[in-house]
Protein backbone atom coordinates (compact mmCIF):
# COMPACT_ATOMS: atom_id res chain seq x y z
CA UNK A 1 0.00 0.00 0.00
CA UNK A 2 1.28 3.47 -0.90
CA UNK A 3 1.43 5.45 2.34
CA UNK A 4 -0.49 8.75 2.34
CA UNK A 5 1.34 12.05 2.71
CA UNK A 6 1.03 14.30 5.74
CA UNK A 7 -1.07 16.68 3.63
CA UNK A 8 -3.49 13.85 2.78
CA UNK A 9 -3.64 12.77 6.43
CA UNK A 10 -4.36 16.31 7.61
CA UNK A 11 -7.09 16.70 4.98
CA UNK A 12 -8.71 13.44 6.13
CA UNK A 13 -8.51 14.57 9.77
CA UNK A 14 -10.30 17.80 8.80
CA UNK A 15 -13.10 15.79 7.18
CA UNK A 16 -13.43 13.63 10.29
CA UNK A 17 -13.47 16.59 12.66
CA UNK A 18 -16.43 18.12 10.85
CA UNK A 19 -18.49 15.24 12.24
CA UNK A 20 -16.83 14.50 15.60
CA UNK A 21 -14.39 15.95 18.09
CA UNK A 22 -10.93 14.44 18.62
CA UNK A 23 -11.03 11.64 21.15
CA UNK A 24 -8.98 11.96 24.36
CA UNK A 25 -5.81 10.16 25.32
CA UNK A 26 -5.17 9.62 29.01
CA UNK A 27 -2.45 7.99 31.08
CA UNK A 28 -4.56 6.48 33.87
CA UNK A 29 -2.55 6.19 37.11
CA UNK A 30 -4.16 2.92 38.25
CA UNK A 31 -3.59 1.33 34.85
CA UNK A 32 0.05 2.40 34.84
CA UNK A 33 0.52 1.02 38.34
CA UNK A 34 -1.11 -2.27 37.30
CA UNK A 35 1.07 -2.62 34.18
CA UNK A 36 4.30 -1.34 35.68
CA UNK A 37 4.91 1.52 33.23
CA UNK A 38 3.28 4.66 31.85
CA UNK A 39 0.44 3.57 29.55
CA UNK A 40 -1.57 6.02 27.45
CA UNK A 41 -4.99 4.93 26.20
CA UNK A 42 -6.35 6.37 22.96
CA UNK A 43 -10.08 6.44 23.68
CA UNK A 44 -11.71 5.42 20.40
CA UNK A 45 -14.58 4.16 22.55
CA UNK A 46 -15.60 7.84 22.72
CA UNK A 47 -16.54 8.27 19.02
CA UNK A 48 -20.19 8.64 17.90
CA UNK A 49 -20.42 4.88 17.25
CA UNK A 50 -18.15 3.74 20.09
CA UNK A 51 -15.31 2.64 17.80
CA UNK A 52 -12.49 4.04 15.66
CA UNK A 53 -14.00 2.78 12.39
CA UNK A 54 -16.36 5.77 12.10
CA UNK A 55 -13.40 7.88 10.98
CA UNK A 56 -12.82 5.76 7.87
CA UNK A 57 -16.44 5.83 6.74
CA UNK A 58 -16.57 9.62 6.97
CA UNK A 59 -13.57 10.04 4.69
CA UNK A 60 -14.57 7.27 2.29
CA UNK A 61 -17.99 8.78 1.60
CA UNK A 62 -16.59 12.30 1.39
CA UNK A 63 -14.15 11.23 -1.31
CA UNK A 64 -16.75 9.09 -3.09
CA UNK A 65 -19.15 12.01 -3.44
CA UNK A 66 -16.39 14.49 -4.27
CA UNK A 67 -15.58 12.29 -7.26
CA UNK A 68 -19.07 13.01 -8.61
CA UNK A 69 -20.47 9.56 -7.87
CA UNK A 70 -23.70 9.19 -5.87
CA UNK A 71 -24.82 5.56 -6.00
CA UNK A 72 -28.44 4.48 -5.59
CA UNK A 73 -27.37 2.59 -2.49
CA UNK A 74 -24.38 1.02 -0.77
CA UNK A 75 -23.63 -2.37 0.75
CA UNK A 76 -20.87 -3.75 2.93
CA UNK A 77 -19.97 -6.70 5.15
CA UNK A 78 -18.95 -6.42 8.77
CA UNK A 79 -18.78 -7.89 12.26
CA UNK A 80 -20.21 -4.60 13.50
CA UNK A 81 -18.00 -1.53 13.83
CA UNK A 82 -17.21 -1.08 10.13
CA UNK A 83 -20.92 -1.48 9.43
CA UNK A 84 -21.79 1.23 11.95
CA UNK A 85 -19.21 3.48 10.32
CA UNK A 86 -20.71 2.94 6.85
CA UNK A 87 -24.27 3.44 8.10
CA UNK A 88 -23.32 6.57 10.08
CA UNK A 89 -21.55 8.20 7.13
CA UNK A 90 -24.11 7.11 4.50
CA UNK A 91 -26.98 8.53 6.54
CA UNK A 92 -25.26 11.94 6.48
CA UNK A 93 -25.55 11.80 2.67
CA UNK A 94 -29.06 10.22 2.48
CA UNK A 95 -27.78 6.99 0.94
CA UNK A 96 -29.63 3.69 1.57
CA UNK A 97 -27.44 1.08 3.27
CA UNK A 98 -27.48 -2.73 3.26
CA UNK A 99 -25.15 -4.55 5.63
CA UNK A 100 -24.30 -8.26 5.66
CA UNK A 101 -23.17 -9.81 8.95
CA UNK A 102 -22.29 -13.41 9.85
CA UNK A 103 -25.02 -15.53 11.39
CA UNK A 104 -24.99 -15.15 15.18
CA UNK A 105 -23.31 -11.73 15.05
CA UNK A 106 -23.35 -9.44 18.11
CA UNK A 107 -26.98 -8.66 18.87
CA UNK A 108 -26.29 -5.17 20.13
CA UNK A 109 -24.02 -4.27 17.21
CA UNK A 110 -26.80 -5.45 14.89
CA UNK A 111 -29.30 -3.26 16.77
CA UNK A 112 -26.96 -0.27 16.50
CA UNK A 113 -26.65 -0.68 12.72
CA UNK A 114 -30.42 -0.93 12.31
CA UNK A 115 -30.82 2.20 14.44
CA UNK A 116 -28.59 4.02 11.95
CA UNK A 117 -31.01 3.05 9.17
CA UNK A 118 -29.31 -0.03 7.72
CA UNK A 119 -31.06 -3.06 6.25
CA UNK A 120 -29.35 -6.00 7.94
CA UNK A 121 -28.81 -9.42 6.36
CA UNK A 122 -27.31 -12.38 8.24
CA UNK A 123 -25.34 -14.81 6.10
CA UNK A 124 -22.48 -17.29 6.57
CA UNK A 125 -20.43 -18.59 9.45
CA UNK A 126 -17.76 -15.87 9.50
CA UNK A 127 -16.82 -12.47 8.12
CA UNK A 128 -15.26 -13.89 4.95
CA UNK A 129 -18.51 -15.67 4.02
CA UNK A 130 -20.50 -12.50 4.75
CA UNK A 131 -18.16 -10.45 2.57
CA UNK A 132 -18.48 -12.85 -0.35
CA UNK A 133 -22.28 -12.72 -0.08
CA UNK A 134 -22.22 -8.91 0.05
CA UNK A 135 -20.22 -8.85 -3.18
CA UNK A 136 -22.82 -11.07 -4.84
CA UNK A 137 -25.67 -8.85 -3.64
CA UNK A 138 -23.88 -5.72 -4.81
CA UNK A 139 -23.77 -7.07 -8.34
CA UNK A 140 -27.32 -8.42 -8.27
CA UNK A 141 -28.88 -5.23 -6.83
CA UNK A 142 -26.67 -2.65 -8.49
CA UNK A 143 -25.27 -1.36 -5.19
CA UNK A 144 -21.91 0.22 -4.50
CA UNK A 145 -19.78 -2.21 -2.46
CA UNK A 146 -17.92 -0.44 0.34
CA UNK A 147 -14.78 -2.47 1.04
CA UNK A 148 -13.48 -3.20 4.51
CA UNK A 149 -10.01 -2.04 3.51
CA UNK A 150 -9.32 0.90 1.21
CA UNK A 151 -6.84 3.82 1.09
CA UNK A 152 -9.60 6.32 2.01
CA UNK A 153 -10.61 4.18 5.00
CA UNK A 154 -6.98 4.08 6.10
CA UNK A 155 -6.61 7.86 5.74
CA UNK A 156 -9.75 8.34 7.81
CA UNK A 157 -8.86 6.04 10.69
CA UNK A 158 -5.30 7.40 10.65
CA UNK A 159 -6.73 10.57 12.20
CA UNK A 160 -6.77 8.83 15.61
CA UNK A 161 -3.01 8.29 15.36
CA UNK A 162 -2.47 11.87 14.16
CA UNK A 163 -4.26 13.11 17.29
CA UNK A 164 -2.34 10.74 19.55
CA UNK A 165 1.13 11.30 18.12
CA UNK A 166 0.70 15.08 17.96
CA UNK A 167 -0.23 14.99 21.66
CA UNK A 168 2.43 12.42 22.66
CA UNK A 169 5.23 12.49 20.05
CA UNK A 170 7.72 10.81 22.41
CA UNK A 171 5.85 7.52 22.71
CA UNK A 172 8.23 4.56 22.69
CA UNK A 173 5.72 1.87 21.68
CA UNK A 174 2.18 1.93 20.29
CA UNK A 175 0.13 -1.29 20.40
CA UNK A 176 -2.63 -1.53 17.76
CA UNK A 177 -5.21 -4.34 17.31
CA UNK A 178 -5.46 -5.86 13.84
CA UNK A 179 -8.81 -6.79 12.31
CA UNK A 180 -8.34 -6.36 8.57
CA UNK A 181 -5.55 -3.83 9.04
CA UNK A 182 -6.80 -0.27 8.51
CA UNK A 183 -6.05 0.82 12.08
CA UNK A 184 -2.43 -0.31 12.16
CA UNK A 185 -1.78 0.91 8.61
CA UNK A 186 -3.15 4.30 9.62
CA UNK A 187 -0.84 4.41 12.63
CA UNK A 188 2.12 3.44 10.46
CA UNK A 189 1.25 6.15 7.93
CA UNK A 190 1.18 8.84 10.62
CA UNK A 191 4.39 7.66 12.28
CA UNK A 192 6.18 7.76 8.91
CA UNK A 193 4.66 11.12 7.88
CA UNK A 194 5.69 12.76 11.16
CA UNK A 195 9.16 11.19 11.08
CA UNK A 196 8.84 9.72 14.57
CA UNK A 197 10.62 6.72 16.05
CA UNK A 198 7.62 5.19 17.86
CA UNK A 199 7.67 1.41 17.59
CA UNK A 200 4.37 0.06 16.27
CA UNK A 201 3.29 -3.41 17.41
CA UNK A 202 0.30 -5.24 15.94
CA UNK A 203 -1.98 -7.39 18.07
CA UNK A 204 -4.08 -10.29 16.81
CA UNK A 205 -6.04 -13.08 18.42
CA UNK A 206 -4.27 -16.36 19.02
CA UNK A 207 -7.61 -17.88 17.98
CA UNK A 208 -7.57 -15.97 14.67
CA UNK A 209 -3.86 -15.99 13.78
CA UNK A 210 -3.99 -15.37 10.03
CA UNK A 211 -2.09 -12.08 10.23
CA UNK A 212 0.48 -13.45 12.68
CA UNK A 213 1.25 -16.43 10.47
CA UNK A 214 1.26 -14.29 7.31
CA UNK A 215 3.62 -11.80 8.98
CA UNK A 216 5.87 -14.70 9.97
CA UNK A 217 5.88 -16.47 6.59
CA UNK A 218 5.89 -13.40 4.34
CA UNK A 219 2.83 -14.41 2.34
CA UNK A 220 -0.95 -14.62 2.71
CA UNK A 221 -1.81 -17.50 5.05
CA UNK A 222 -5.44 -18.38 5.71
CA UNK A 223 -6.32 -19.54 9.21
CA UNK A 224 -9.66 -20.24 10.94
CA UNK A 225 -11.07 -17.43 13.08
CA UNK A 226 -12.29 -19.12 16.25
CA UNK A 227 -12.06 -16.35 18.84
CA UNK A 228 -15.16 -16.25 21.02
CA UNK A 229 -14.62 -12.81 22.51
CA UNK A 230 -12.64 -10.63 20.09
CA UNK A 231 -14.92 -10.63 17.06
CA UNK A 232 -13.26 -7.48 15.72
CA UNK A 233 -10.06 -9.54 15.28
CA UNK A 234 -11.81 -12.50 13.62
CA UNK A 235 -10.00 -12.33 10.28
CA UNK A 236 -9.61 -15.56 8.28
CA UNK A 237 -7.88 -14.13 5.18
CA UNK A 238 -5.54 -11.11 5.47
CA UNK A 239 -5.71 -8.13 3.11
CA UNK A 240 -2.61 -8.31 0.85
CA UNK A 241 -1.85 -4.57 0.77
CA UNK A 242 -2.30 -4.30 4.54
CA UNK A 243 0.04 -7.24 5.14
CA UNK A 244 2.66 -5.66 2.89
CA UNK A 245 2.54 -2.42 4.90
CA UNK A 246 2.57 -4.20 8.27
CA UNK A 247 5.53 -6.39 7.33
CA UNK A 248 7.46 -3.37 6.07
CA UNK A 249 6.87 -1.08 9.02
CA UNK A 250 5.60 -2.88 12.16
CA UNK A 251 8.06 -4.31 14.67
CA UNK A 252 6.14 -7.50 15.39
CA UNK A 253 2.71 -9.01 15.99
CA UNK A 254 1.70 -10.20 19.44
CA UNK A 255 -0.91 -12.96 19.75
CA UNK A 256 -3.33 -12.78 22.68
CA UNK A 257 -5.66 -15.53 23.84
CA UNK A 258 -9.34 -15.08 24.65
CA UNK A 259 -8.50 -15.50 28.34
CA UNK A 260 -5.89 -12.73 28.11
CA UNK A 261 -8.37 -10.47 26.32
CA UNK A 262 -11.01 -11.09 29.00
CA UNK A 263 -8.50 -10.25 31.72
CA UNK A 264 -7.60 -7.02 29.88
CA UNK A 265 -11.30 -6.09 29.72
CA UNK A 266 -11.50 -6.54 33.49
CA UNK A 267 -8.29 -4.56 34.05
CA UNK A 268 -9.54 -1.68 31.90
CA UNK A 269 -12.83 -1.51 33.72
CA UNK A 270 -11.32 -1.70 37.21
CA UNK A 271 -8.53 0.84 36.52
CA UNK A 272 -10.31 3.31 34.21
CA UNK A 273 -14.02 2.39 34.39
CA UNK A 274 -14.13 2.22 30.60
CA UNK A 275 -15.91 -0.61 28.84
CA UNK A 276 -13.93 -2.31 26.08
CA UNK A 277 -15.07 -4.94 23.63
CA UNK A 278 -12.68 -7.83 23.03
CA UNK A 279 -10.83 -6.23 20.13
CA UNK A 280 -10.76 -2.95 22.04
CA UNK A 281 -8.95 -4.58 24.96
CA UNK A 282 -6.52 -6.62 22.84
CA UNK A 283 -3.77 -3.98 22.82
CA UNK A 284 -3.81 -3.80 26.62
CA UNK A 285 -3.73 -7.62 26.73
CA UNK A 286 -0.55 -7.47 24.65
CA UNK A 287 1.03 -4.94 27.02
CA UNK A 288 0.20 -7.19 29.97
CA UNK A 289 1.84 -10.08 28.13
CA UNK A 290 4.93 -7.98 27.35
CA UNK A 291 5.07 -5.97 30.58
CA UNK A 292 8.68 -7.01 31.29
CA UNK A 293 9.70 -6.00 27.77
CA UNK A 294 8.20 -2.50 28.03
CA UNK A 295 8.96 -1.77 31.70
CA UNK A 296 10.14 1.82 32.07
CA UNK A 297 9.09 2.80 28.56
CA UNK A 298 6.30 5.16 27.54
CA UNK A 299 3.69 3.04 25.76
CA UNK A 300 0.20 3.49 24.36
CA UNK A 301 -2.69 1.23 23.48
CA UNK A 302 -5.60 1.88 21.16
CA UNK A 303 -8.89 1.17 22.94
CA UNK A 304 -10.46 0.68 19.53
CA UNK A 305 -14.06 0.09 20.60
CA UNK A 306 -16.50 -0.48 23.45
CA UNK A 307 -19.34 -2.25 21.64
CA UNK A 308 -19.62 -5.40 23.71
CA UNK A 309 -23.00 -7.04 24.35
CA UNK A 310 -24.22 -6.57 27.92
CA UNK A 311 -24.51 -10.29 28.72
CA UNK A 312 -21.00 -10.96 27.38
CA UNK A 313 -19.53 -8.10 29.38
CA UNK A 314 -21.30 -9.21 32.55
CA UNK A 315 -19.81 -12.71 32.21
CA UNK A 316 -16.34 -11.29 31.56
CA UNK A 317 -16.48 -8.99 34.58
CA UNK A 318 -17.68 -11.88 36.73
CA UNK A 319 -14.54 -13.76 35.74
Amino acid sequence: MHLPTLKQLEHAAHVVQRAMQPTPQYAWPLLGARLGTQVWLKHENHTPVGAFKVRGGLVYFHELLQSGMKPAGVITATRGNHGQSVAFAARRHDLPVTIVVPTGNSREKNDAMRALGAELIEHGDDFQAAREHANELAEARGLHMVPSFHPFLVQGVASYALELLHAQPDLDVLYVPIGLGSGICGAIAVREALGLKTEIVGVCSADAPAYARSFEYGEIVERPARTQIADGLACRVPEPSALETIRAHASRIVEVTDDEVAEAMRVLFSTTHNAAEGAGAAAVAAIIQERDRVAGRKVAAVLSGSNVDRDVFAKVLAG
